[in-house]
């Protein structure tokens, strides 16, 4: 046989750069941009190279449907091996029985608990959206808030501190078959042995959300959900450093069984193996010494930089934070999280807009701003660094509440002070 055979010359062996120009420059603009810049949003995080080498590896070209042992395709053996790394290295973290590792987010793995657990009409009982819960927690445009009857409890009005008699009177009023901890913007530890009692009390389930604390889970810098809940969900991007994903947890059996159904064939078809790959290595990654020092590191930071807000006169929902984020409550200061978000960014560090409680502006709009530190504590940054940037924060607040239509001057001085900051503690330099 004469002549090439593979579909174009170059296919196997020309780079990115060659091939297909415009999508190289869009992602070396974005390494730039997280080079440059600091990056604050809570549900971010820096991976390292070991991870992107396990995104970028052949596996992606594998595909497998079911679990390791039991595929429905062959030529599966190195893809049981990953995917069995991954899930022993789950367990092993988190100190629990079984481990699900095949959900592509934080959201499919809280559906899967869903459908393994509640039926269509079923009753569910979590923290309210506006009060700094998730979305696929029932939110009314979430399928979650669609199939189910959902009821929300929330925070108190004086100190933003959840709500556990209105939790526990709603549960004892509802009879919910399902009861959720845990969501996107609160800030303090949960008590998972109160729900667990309140989920006993009126016959629930009790789910644990930690994608916003996993990380701190992992490293002993924040209560484990376990034995209290009956099964735990998380994403592995956030403070446990790795690949967008999600997994599940419990140490129930028969639970487990049910969860394994739900995700496969229940809501998701194919493996991502390169994602469960990165998986393995995140979860590997979090079992060394060095990354209790991490987390411990991440709650360190993210008190200095609420302690610096503060101290600059803006509100923090809840006086602190327990946890990598914080929520930043900006009506004292008459202006909006969206127009805040933006002078921000201009001023390169990238942040979110966020509801806080009580907040009646919309969500395209909203009151507030969310802070993390898991990305820029995986930078180097430090303590000190985080009250700078707290005062960096403040000083663009302030200028844009002196004039809303006008600060570019404010936004120019912060981004050189940011700069400088970023070339102190560089990110991926080999790269480029």
């Amino acid at each position: 046989m004469t002549g090439n055979s593979t579909p174009h010359a170059g296919y196997f062996t020309d780079r990115l750069d060659a091939t297909d120009p415009e999508v190289a420059d869009a992602l070396k603009g974005e390494l730039r941009r997280q080079q440059d810049g600091i990056e604050l949003i809570a549900s971010e995080n820096i991976v390292s190279i070991a991870t992107l080498d396990a995104l970028a590896s052949p596996i992606v070209n594998k595909t497998v449907e079911g679990y390791p042992g039991r595929r429905y395709y062959d030529g599966a053996e190195f893809a049981d091996r990953i995917e069995d790394l991954a899930v022993e290295r789950a367990k092993q973290l988190f100190g629990c029985g079984y481990a699900n590792v095949q959900p592509h987010s934080g959201s499919q793995a809280n559906l899967a608990v869903f459908l393994a657990t509640v039926e269509p009409g079923d009753t569910v009982l979590s923290m309210d959206l506006a009060a700094g819960g998730h979305l696929s927690h029932g939110a009314k445009a979430n399928l979650t808030g669609k199939w189910f009857d959902i009821f929300h409890y929330g925070v108190r009005d004086d100190d933003g501190f959840l709500d556990y008699d209105t939790m526990a009177s709603l549960a004892r009023e509802h009879r919910p078959k399902l009861i959720i901890a845990g969501g996107s913007a609160y800030p303090r530890e949960i008590n998972f042995a109160c729900f667990r009692t309140v989920a006993d009390d009126v016959g629930a389930l009790f789910l644990a959300d930690m994608a916003h604390f996993a990380g701190l889970v992992a490293g002993g810098a924040h209560p484990s959900p376990f034995p209290h809940a009956h099964v735990a969900t998380a994403t592995t991007y956030k403070n446990l450093r790795g690949v967008r994903g999600g997994i599940v947890l419990t140490d129930e059996k028969v639970l487990a069984k049910k969860i394994n159904s739900a995700v496969f064939p229940g809501i998701q078809g194919s493996v991502i193996l390169n994602a469960v790959a990165a998986k393995a290595v995140c979860f590997g990654e979090a079992l060394k010494p060095e990354f209790k020092e991490y987390a411990a590191r991440v709650l360190t930071n993210a008190r200095a930089l609420a302690a610096a807000l503060m101290k600059r006169q803006v509100r923090i929902v809840t006086g602190g934070t327990d946890t990598p984020l914080m929520l930043v409550d900006l009506r004292r200061h008459g202006i909006t999280g969206k127009a805040a978000a933006e002078s921000l960014k201009s001023a390169a560090l990238t942040v979110n807009k966020n509801a806080v409680p009580g907040d009646t502006e919309p969500p395209t709009v909203t009151s507030g701003l969310r802070f993390g530190v898991s990305a820029g504590t995986t930078r180097g940054f430090g303590a000190n660094e985080f009250t700078e940037i707290g005062y960096l924060i403040a000083d663009v607040i302030d200028g844009l509440a002196a004039d809303p239509h006008d600060n570019a001057k404010t936004e120019r001085r912060v981004r050189a002070k940011v700069r400088a900051l970023c070339r102190d503690f560089p990110i991926y330099p080999n790269l480029g």
